[in-house]
């Protein structure tokens, strides 16, 4: 909620200076901001918020973590061009997007398992996203079913993330439901075909969807319900015998936990003794992803939604031009974040070629790497359409939950917004490679 007075000039100046007006206002009172408005900072106070197995797990990337650094190595390839002298009074951040006019052009990526974050996890990013106009994109591993995470926020604009698992029948019944729950698009992952070698989580041995975390939309899926009903009707076979530790107890609780979509009970004790929790993990880590995923593959989506279907994780202008003839209403530029492939190449590296390919055929997103507002503007300028946040904001809901996301989200568009003024421009449609210096 804003602490503008209600003829404070400022409110009336953009997104910028009522940020500015907003947070200085409340330092009159002694009142800071509930996360750390440097992004460094920012993280470094997540890592002091979170466990050490949560922080690995959402600040990590794969192997030497190459790519991460690459991500962010590329932006400062880019300068922008200070161009004083020009009425930049009103500022437009606004875009279009699948048919509709948005607020502005950020977008919140899919981050799964957010309950390692906070226990509000989906729901207050969810809230959060909608106090902004931001589209969430939910997560296929979220910590809430999608129909909870829609009736946190109504009305607000979502997508929904699909890994495409080894069923067909689950992806089917995932896409109805993302599409009966009120999404507009369908996010298709496809660089998670293999999951990355994160060696910090592998340092751990910490995977959280062995202790039953970040599986909600499978457990709550009816589809996915009778996969696990079969499994624990089947006998047991010579899988691997697990030590009993205080650890080996702790993980099972946490399983037991999160079963009562599938046993229809919220005793704990009936949990426990209930063999649905446990064949609900031992289920999930068979069917999630495939590496059989093909191009051919992506046309059934077409017959399970009617909604438009984005692919994500595009990193080769070739497959980026493949997709656009193939008929995706938009291409996501990513490499996750750098948690799959180490030593990738950075995504904004191939923006501007990617762009020139196909840009005014589909929207083109663009993820990894980006920490700031100045950071989405040169990407902007770059050739994307909008940008999307990952990291920073779960780094936001670590420290101070659906507050912390909201100004997370507030200070990337108020840098934004200033960045664009300052660079003399007064749309973010004016944004292009004029208001950029290469280095």
């Amino acid at each position: 909620m804003s602490n503008v007075a209600p003829n404070d000039p400022a409110a009336a100046r953009g997104t910028s200076r009522r940020t500015q007006s907003d947070i200085y206002r409340a330092g009159i009172s002694g009142e800071r901001p509930a996360v750390p408005i440097d992004a460094a900072a920012l993280q470094s106070a997540a890592q002091a918020a979170l466990t050490p197995e949560a922080y690995a797990y959402v600040a990590g990337g794969a192997g030497a973590e190459v790519t991460m650094a690459a991500n962010r190595a590329a932006f400062d390839r880019w300068q922008v061009w200070p161009r004083p002298l020009r009425d930049v009074s009103s500022r437009d951040l606004s875009v279009e997007f699948l048919g509709r006019t948005r607020p502005t052009p950020l977008l919140l990526a899919p981050l799964g398992v957010m309950e390692l974050a906070h226990p509000e996890a989906d729901l207050a990013v969810a809230r959060a996203a909608a106090s902004a106009g931001v589209p969430y994109t939910v997560s296929n591993q979220a910590s809430f079913p999608l129909e909870r995470i829609a009736q946190s926020a109504p009305g607000a604009p979502r997508l929904f993330q699909l890994y495409w698992s080894a069923s067909d029948e689950l992806n089917a019944s995932l896409l109805a439901r993302a599409e009966a729950s009120g999404c507009e698009a369908i996010v298709v992952t496809l660089d998670t075909h293999l999951l990355g070698w994160r060696t910090r989580d592998l340092d751990l041995a910490y995977l959280p969807f062995t202790r039953g975390m970040g599986i909600a939309q499978y457990t709550s899926d009816p589809v996915f319900q009778k996969l696990v009903r079969q499994r624990a009707s089947a006998p047991f076979g010579d899988s691997p015998a697990v030590r009993v530790t205080p650890k080996t107890i702790a993980a099972g609780v946490s399983i037991a936990r999160r079963g009562a979509a599938l046993t229809g009970s919220r005793s704990l004790r009936g949990n426990l003794r209930s063999p649905l929790p446990r064949a609900a993990v031992e289920t999930f880590l068979d069917v999630f992803s495939t590496p059989t995923l093909t191009w051919d593959d992506l046309a059934k989506a077409r017959e399970w939604t009617s909604l438009p279907i984005i692919l994500k994780g595009i990193v080769h202008p070739d497959d980026a031009e493949r997709a656009a003839d193939a008929g995706a209403d938009g291409v996501w530029i990513s490499n996750h974040g750098g948690r799959q492939i180490d030593r990738s190449v950075p995504t904004l590296d191939v923006l501007p070629e990617i762009s020139e390919r196909i840009g005014g055929r589909m929207p083109v997103i663009f993820d990894s790497g980006v920490r700031g507002g100045a950071d989405a503007a040169i990407a902007l300028a770059l050739g994307a359409d909008l940008v999307a946040l990952g990291r920073p904001y779960a780094y936001g809901l670590g420290i101070a939950g659906e507050r912390g996301v909201r100004e997370v989200i507030r200070n990337v568009l108020a840098e934004l917004d200033i960045t664009l003024g300052l660079a003399g421009l007064t749309s973010v449609a004016d944004l292009d490679r004029d208001a950029l210096r290469a280095v």
